[in-house]
């Protein structure tokens, strides 16, 4: 397929010769005396390329560059002059044209040019495309990951999308709960509609009712005029119901009555109103447990567990760190205002070989907090918070990575890790359980494991 070029020059030799010199050579070639002759063609018809003469009458090259159509073109121009100077081409390469050469030139020279712009235009759109390839490998609605359990879950996302099914979604806090069910929601048939969130645990159970399904004027003191609660906002749309069990068990008895009905009553009304929403829950509690000791209804535990999804640990899925880190890199860098080229290997080692209680939120905060009191161009494994440092003491204390098994290196950091919070605390077993973030029957469970007395 011809390249379409458009030849802007005042002298007719040398368009003529431009247009013989480009036709032989395989280009469509269209030609114009000066900037204004050339501003019409191009709001007519697109080009590929423009070879533009800097000294012109009536709107020379530089004016032409700076023209507000011009400017807004994605084509690459190649500026001429037999008067051109360094602080000329400086200046039109300034205001936006690929590249610059001098007159006379000769046929074999200006075919060069042209080449070599139309490798490097090849070479750009390659990048480009393979850095969207990156993107879309790596990337899900903004959740970054490549490990086989994540890539799981962006499978199970696009397979349940478009379905109106309760979804519960579990694991750690920090792990990115809300993200996948957001990424649920903009990737189905409800995208166009609401995406409302609540955090169950953090309202009292009274202000909570009122938030979930509104009330009415006079209902309680403070009610001063009729309020939607967050089941009708988000009719059409998905209410995601975060930290579910932390919704006291009166609610849980109004909100299976909504799930199933699909109809929410506002407190102090008698008149229920139809609301169409998905609800997508999530928690970082054991709900069977919950159910079992009596702090979450089976019933409604059956309701909402239709569609699971179980988002794993950092520490899971560590072969995500270096693209998290990454990520967070260039986020914070736009935030900021900073040009941090990267990490160095020993400190991505040493973010590999933390533990990560606080899971992906814990890594973000680390880099941020990292990138605003450094002020070197790269993150060297001394800017990194005390804690995460650590751990590479406890690794060469303890001699790990020998064997690249997994799990044989967690189960001794666990038992070094457990040892220390022993030491720490005096030997005080409740204390070191919340040392280590794990219950206190788990910590004695584990000291049996290893053998700790």
């Amino acid at each position: 397929m011809s390249k379409n070029i458009l030849v802007i020059d005042d002298e007719p030799n040398l368009r003529h010769m431009l247009n013989t010199v480009l036709e032989k050579a395989g280009y469509t070639v269209t030609a114009a005396a000066d900037g204004s002759e050339a501003l019409s063609l191009i709001e007519s018809k697109s080009f590929d390329l423009i070879l533009c003469d800097l000294r012109m009458p009536q709107m020379d090259g530089l004016s032409f560059l700076k023209h507000p159509a011009v400017r807004g073109l994605d084509t690459a121009i190649i500026m001429m002059s037999a008067y051109g100077t360094i602080d000329t081409a400086v200046e039109a390469m300034k205001l936006g044209a690929a590249d610059y050469i001098s007159k006379p030139f000769k046929p074999d020279e200006i075919l060069l040019k042209l080449g070599q712009l139309e490798e490097r235009n090849r070479l750009r759109q390659e990048n480009i495309r393979l850095r969207d390839a990156v993107q879309e490998t790596f990337s899900f609605q903004n959740i970054v990951a490549k490990s086989k359990p994540m890539r799981k879950i962006f499978d199970t996302i696009q397979k349940i999308a478009d379905y109106k099914t309760t979804v519960l979604i579990t694991g750690e806090s920090g792990t990115g709960k809300e993200l996948i069910a957001r990424a649920i929601h903009y990737n189905g048939s409800r995208k166009h509609g609401p995406m409302v969130a609540i955090n169950c645990g953090g309202l009292p159970e009274t202000l909570l009712e009122s938030e979930l399904f509104g009330h009415v004027k006079g209902a309680f003191t403070d009610a001063s005029k009729d309020k939607k609660g967050l089941f009708q906002e988000a009719s059409g749309g998905t209410l995601f119901l975060d930290e579910i069990a932390e919704l006291p068990l009166p609610l849980q008895v109004k909100l299976l009555r909504v799930l199933q009905d699909e109809l929410v009553r506002p407190v102090g009304s008698t008149q229920s109103v139809k609301v169409d929403v998905r609800i997508i829950a999530a928690t970082a509690q054991n709900l069977a447990e919950a159910v079992a000791q009596g702090r979450f209804r089976d019933d409604l535990f059956y309701r909402i567990n239709v569609l699971s999804i179980q988002v794993p640990a950092l520490r899971d899925r560590k072969e995500d760190i270096p693209l998290l880190t990454n990520h967070f890199i260039e986020k914070f860098n736009k935030r900021l205002q900073k040009g941090i080229k990267g990490i160095r290997p020993e400190g991505l080692q040493t973010l590999m070989a933390y533990h990560w209680p606080g899971n992906v939120r814990e890594l973000e905060n680390v880099i941020e907090r990292t990138m605003v009191l450094m002020e070197q161009s790269e993150i060297y494994i001394s800017e990194l918070p005390e804690d995460t440092r650590t751990i590479c003491s406890v690794m060469d204390e303890y001699q790990l990575g020998k064997t690249m098994s997994l799990k044989a290196n967690t189960m001794v950091l666990e038992k070094a890790l457990i040892q220390k919070a022993l030491q720490k605390t005096n030997n005080n077993r409740t204390r070191a359980a919340k040392l280590l973030e794990i219950s206190h029957p788990t910590l004695l469970s584990k000291m049996k494991t290893y053998g700790i007395s």
